[in-house]
């Protein structure tokens, strides 16, 4: 799509997004795109999939710094970073049509009081066009599963995203943290998984779940913790990343979150990514990352810089 053909995309849907480079993709999960998403989006999109669990994928927005929350205490989202760019929230709609679950931490949950974890809530122009393609790709649910993790159950079960009665969700959560949110009567949506583990929630019990719910595609929308817990379980297939052009800044007495946290690797067990994608909206880019195999590094290959 040349720069041209971009802006008018803009003009007519708000939601053009101009390829910069594209990597030779062949995977099977995906595709029978709308007209009006492919238009948006400047081409196919598809999933690696794979044969022993869910394909996980990340969308996450940073500044160019790697902030994630602007609020030193995690409580603001992604928008305040993207600054509510709308190609952001379409490609957010985007990958929501095509999952079968979306996993979130409590914390996310707390920071967007008024949300719901489907597509046609964060990018309502393209909704019609996302359940299309939801059909074409022979997705049974209409919407997609929520699943909420939190150790302690601090939820407001009568949150938007928690309550809609046509979106199922699934609470994963320590002994205690099952016994406060039974506590609080959830809705007939709302089931509670507990976790054998009295503290924390394993990432590999997520997988899990997720694949009973459907056995394609995962999404998953944070917080860093909750991607570090993922990464660390080699968990995770594919990252899509907006970078928003702000630079936030940390302090000492703003520590401000990033991208990962809770979890540290070493120079030996950092994972590596193979860059897919990129596209780019006015001063906004979006970068598609494909994890490497857990071991697997960049001299690998024998390109050590």
């Amino acid at each position: 799509m040349s720069t041209m053909r971009a802006a008018e995309t803009w003009e007519m849907t708000g939601t053009g997004l101009e390829p910069l480079w594209e990597a030779d993709d062949h995977d099977a999960l995906g595709s029978a795109f709308p007209d009006a998403l492919r238009m948006s989006y400047g081409a196919e999109l598809r999933f690696p999939v794979r044969p022993d669990r869910p394909t996980v994928v990340a969308n996450f927005v940073t500044t160019i710094d790697g902030v994630v929350a602007l609020a030193t205490d995690g409580s603001s989202g992604g928008g305040e970073v993207s600054g509510f760019f709308e190609p952001d929230r379409f490609v957010m709609g985007l990958l929501r049509a095509a999952a079968d679950v979306v996993i979130v931490g409590a914390g996310t949950v707390r920071a967007a009081p008024g949300h719901e974890w489907t597509a046609r809530h964060v990018h309502p122009p393209s909704a019609a066009h996302f359940a299309e393609w939801r059909r074409r790709l022979g997705i049974p649910a209409p919407q997609p599963t929520t699943i909420v993790v939190t150790a302690s159950g601090d939820l407001d079960l009568d949150h938007p995203g928690l309550s809609a009665p046509d979106v199922p969700v699934i609470v994963v959560t320590t002994s205690n943290g099952a016994r406060r949110l039974r506590a609080a009567r959830p809705l007939g949506n709302v089931r509670i998984e507990v976790a054998p583990d009295a503290r924390e929630v394993p990432a590999g019990m997520l997988v899990e779940i997720a694949r009973r719910c459907g056995d394609r595609l995962v999404l998953c929308e944070g917080g860093p913790h909750l991607l570090g817990g993922l990464l660390s379980a080699g968990l995770v297939d594919e990252l899509f990343l907006t970078v928003a052009p702000q630079v936030a800044g940390r302090t000492p007495g703003a520590p401000r979150l990033g991208l990962v946290e809770g979890t540290a690797f070493s120079a030996a067990t950092a994972p590596w990514a193979e860059l897919r994608s990129i596209r780019r909206s006015c001063d906004h880019l979006f970068l598609r990352y494909r994890l490497r195999p857990r071991g697997e590094s960049r001299a690998a290959e024998g390109n050590d810089g």
